[in-house]
This record gives structure tokens, C-alpha cells and sequence, in this order.
């Protein structure tokens, strides 16, 4: 299951998707997400799949690596259907103790479920084709403007990028602690849930302890460094547009507005 989170992970590839400029890609992003939830008809959803599809296409990502960052978030996506059906006011199809299953409710299940599917599908995309120093550069230069008014934007970057290097080294060290404590005995895949749950409490100590020694390693070593902040700072690769980043930006304001007239279909 661990292996399974591929959030923070970048597949590397040759790939129109990896080659665009990071301020495009989270731009991109953003507006896919917000499209999913202005999306209230088929119609709207066919053309948010077709987009989907055909950015996983030109990103060179197998299909089955993003879909693994789909399995550690079947529970939630459960619970969230679960209250939208049983939860949803409207025309009654089923009755059964005290709960009702109403066709509103059955409509929103099915929607808020393929929302989550793709919303992680779409922010998939963004991770597996941007290294966290992109991200960092192009969520800096993105938000540059809000320096006017004070807002730490080089230290919120900053914060971004570390916690992203740090879920895939955070996933690893809990593997590794995991098949440790298996060795000794513990039991974390038999019995139910509440059991398992019960089981990976042991692992919380000896995970904390190694992120704090971790951070303060990292904070070590920015101290050696002389690291100071971003003011004055200058990038070894600095952003800038190119002819292909100019038409990325055409499709997605092409499929903002296809979507926005669609979506009510």
C-alpha cells in the first residue's frame, strides 16, 4: 500500500508535458480542478475525460503508475459516496431502518467519486512531470506579485518543495520500519481494520523520531550553507516562456471554456 502513494514522486521521460514551463502546469491544474467542480452534466465530463486522457498521452506516463495513486484513497473516496447517498435529501428509491437512498443522493455519489478519481488523476499528472525544484520555481515566480504586500512567498515555496522531498523518504523509512517490526513478530495485515490500525501505532514513535532528525538535518545543513532566505537569490535556471508554453496556455483556456458551456448539458 505504501508503495502505492505516488504523490511527490516525478516520472522522468521525454515528454511535451515534462518540457513546458512549471507556472503553465500549475496553472493547468488549477483550472482542470476548478472545471470539476463546475461540471454538473455528461456532456461536461466527456470533455474533462478527453482532456485528461490526452494529457496523460503526451506526458509518456504509464497509465498504470498513475492509477496506483488511486488505492490509498479508496476509503475516503468510500466514505465520501457513502455520505452523499445516504445522506442526500430528494425522491426516495430505497428505504430500508432508518436510512434512504434517493436518486439526488445516488446522482452525487457517482459525481463527488469521479470527481476525486480525476482530481487525482489531473494533480497526478503535475507531480510526475515536475521535480519538486520546478514546482518550487514556478509556484515562487507565480506568486511574486504578493511580495508587494508582505507575503513570504520565497519561505512558502521553500516549504512546499521540502514537503514534497519528504513524503517519499517519509514512505520509505516507514516501509523500512515496518518490515523490521514484521521481523519481530508484528502483525500488520491480518484481522480488521480497526485491529490493523491498532497494530500501526508502534510505527508512529520511531517515524516521528526520524523526521525530527531528518528536519534537523536538513536545518543543519542549511545553517552550513549560509542559507538566508530569497532575498537577493538568483536562479541557476531561470523561467522563461517558449513558443510551446504560449500554445499549452491556448488549450487550457479553450478547455475552460468548453467546459463552462458544456458542464450545464
Amino acid at each position: 500500500m505504501l508503495r502505492d502513494i505516488t504523490i511527490g514522486q516525478y516520472y522522468p521521460a521525454d515528454s511535451v508535458i515534462h518540457k513546458l514551463d512549471p507556472r503553465v502546469k500549475l496553472f493547468g491544474t488549477l483550472i482542470y480542478v476548478i472545471s470539476l467542480f463546475c461540471i454538473k452534466g455528461v456532456v461536461g465530463f466527456v470533455v474533462a475525460t478527453f482532456f485528461m486522457a490526452g494529457m496523460i498521452a503526451l506526458s509518456k506516463v504509464p497509465f498504470k503508475f498513475m492509477v496506483k495513486g488511486l488505492k490509498p484513497i479508496m476509503i475516503l473516496m468510500l466514505i465520501t459516496a457513502l455520505f452523499n447517498l445516504f445522506l442526500t435529501p430528494g425522491d426516495v428509491l430505497v428505504s430500508f431502518w432508518v436510512l434512504e437512498i434517493t436518486k439526488e443522493g445516488v446522482q452525487n455519489a457517482v459525481l463527488m467519486t469521479i470527481r476525486l478519481i480525476y482530481l487525482i488523476l489531473g494533480t497526478s499528472v503535475m507531480t510526475l512531470t515536475t521535480t519538486p525544484n520546478q514546482l518550487t520555481d514556478g509556484l515562487e515566480k507565480s506568486l511574486r506579485p504578493l511580495n508587494k504586500i508582505k507575503v513570504p512567498v520565497h519561505a512558502i515555496a521553500m516549504m512546499m518543495s521540502i514537503a514534497l522531498r519528504f513524503i517519499p523518504i517519509l514512505i520509505e523509512e516507514t516501509d523500512k520500519i515496518m518490515k523490521a517490526q514484521m521481523a519481530r513478530g508484528a502483525d500488520f495485515e491480518n484481522g480488521n481494520m480497526l485491529k490493523r490500525i491498532k497494530n500501526m501505532i508502534p510505527l508512529l514513535v520511531p517515524l516521528f523520531v526520524s523526521a525530527f532528525r531528518r528536519a534537523d538535518d536538513l536545518a543543519m545543513a542549511m545553517e552550513a550553507r549560509c542559507y538566508s532566505g530569497g532575498a537577493g537569490r538568483t536562479k541557476m535556471k531561470p523561467l522563461t516562456y517558449v513558443k510551446r508554453d504560449y500554445i499549452a496556455y491556448a488549450v487550457i483556456i479553450v478547455y475552460l471554456l468548453l467546459s463552462l458551456l458544456c458542464g450545464r448539458i
